[in-house]
Formats: C-alpha cells, sequence, structure tokens
C-alpha cells in the first residue's frame, strides 16, 4: 500500500494562497464556528411574537431591510474599515472603528450579543495562533474586529470579507427564522436562494460608503430589540 504525500501546512499556505484562503474562509463563516451567534435573533424573536414576521414572504422582506439597511450601511461598511487597519497595522483606526461599531449598538442585548461574539471569537483565534488575537481575549472587541482580522492574516480579499460576513449573518437570521416563524427546512433554503442574490450589490453599495454616512436606519428591527429585552418569555438572546 503507497503511503500518503506527506503536506506541509506551512508551505501549502505559502504556495496555495488563493486555495487556503477560500477555505479559511469557510472556517471563518461556518455555523460550526463555536462563537454562539445561533443564540441570537437580532429582534426577530419578538417581530415574530407581534406577527410583523409570520411567514415566508415577510421573512424575506424583514431581512432584506435589515441586510439592505443596517448591515450594508453600517457593518460591512465598518468591517471595510476595520480590515484595512488590520492589513497596515494602524492600531488608532482599529480601535475607533471598533469602538463606532459598539456604540452603534442601540440598545443593552444588542451590544452584549456584540461583545459576547467578539471575545468568542477572539478566543478561537488564539487557539489558531492568529497575531494580535490575543490583547482582544479581556477587552471589548466587536465581532467586526476580529473578523477583519482573520480575514487579512489568512490573506481573504476584502470583497470576499464583506461577502462571507454578510453571508453568515443571513444563515443566521434564516436559522433562526426556521425556528420562530416556524418555517420548514425547504423554504429556509429559499430564502437563502433569494437573499443570495442581492449580496453582490450590497456588498458594492458597502464599499462606497462615506465615513458620514455610516449608520443603520432598520427602525423596526431597533424597536423589536429594545422591546426585546422585556419580553416575558423568550428562546433567544436577542
Amino acid at each position: 500500500m503507497s503511503k500518503a504525500p506527506q503536506i506541509d501546512p506551512v508551505r501549502s499556505e505559502q504556495t496555495a494562497t488563493p486555495a487556503i484562503a477560500l477555505l479559511r474562509l469557510l472556517h471563518l463563516v461556518s455555523p460550526a464556528l463555536p462563537v454562539g451567534a445561533y443564540a441570537y435573533s437580532q429582534g426577530l424573536e419578538y417581530a415574530v411574537g407581534e406577527s410583523w414576521v409570520f411567514d415566508e414572504e415577510s421573512t424575506y422582506e424583514w431581512l432584506q431591510g435589515i441586510s439592505a439597511h443596517a448591515v450594508a450601511s453600517l457593518d460591512l461598511p465598518l468591517l471595510l474599515r476595520l480590515y484595512r487597519a488590520w492589513d497596515t497595522n494602524d492600531e488608532v483606526n482599529i480601535r475607533q472603528w471598533t469602538g463606532r461599531l459598539i456604540a452603534s449598538r442601540e440598545t443593552q442585548e444588542s451590544r452584549r450579543e456584540e461583545l459576547h461574539l467578539g471575545r468568542a471569537l477572539a478566543c478561537i483565534l488564539v487557539e489558531l495562533d492568529v497575531p494580535a488575537a490575543d490583547r482582544w481575549e479581556k477587552t471589548k472587541p466587536a465581532f467586526a474586529t476580529l473578523f477583519a482580522l482573520a480575514a487579512v492574516r489568512w490573506s481573504i480579499p476584502e470583497r470576499e470579507t464583506l461577502s462571507g460576513y454578510l453571508w453568515a449573518w443571513t444563515e443566521n437570521q434564516v436559522l433562526a427564522a426556521v425556528k420562530l416563524v416556524p418555517l420548514g427546512q425547504s423554504a429556509g433554503q429559499r430564502l437563502l436562494f433569494r437573499l443570495a442574490q442581492a449580496m453582490p450589490a450590497l456588498v458594492d453599495r458597502a464599499t462606497a460608503v462615506h465615513d458620514d454616512e455610516l449608520g443603520s436606519s432598520a427602525t423596526s428591527q431597533l424597536m423589536a430589540s429594545a422591546l426585546h429585552e422585556t419580553q416575558y418569555s423568550r428562546l433567544f438572546r436577542s
């Protein structure tokens, strides 16, 4: 029996950067990444409870609205700025944009979610020997701060980084909707397919947002998040 070829992982990363970068991105956006994102619905639980969201079509409208008016106008532009700051080792801007993102979380539970996911990803990246992750374990990191750090260190291009982040957010929200509305698995797959159609345009829009245009106008989500904090019975932490 012939022996399996011996592969040097370090040499492989150096000689097959695009292939490895794609695999690293898949790792970063995988639902199996143990950051606890599955525990958060970002106000969707309240929206379902009040029948703002009640079927497949209303779920699509809710998620597409938040994608366009919050994720693409706030999260992705800030992720891009964090990516570029990490790429140039600009510590001042890393901290500035991290603070800006956390301050943009207008409810208590959304800030707690941001910090929890950020610290969880920091711990994972420390285990994976990603330089600079260790100093964020016990501080106040936004999730995007560590996501951008990993993307830069793993040579994932800017646009793919933004697309991956948007996909991961969308997938998590669809999974929450499947449980909450509830929707069948087929409906969940149709939603992912439809929402993915708009992602390239949303990434394009995010790259064109100026500093003075950063912000979210997803008012219904903000209201749902605030009201969810005092909801009597809850499955999700947000």
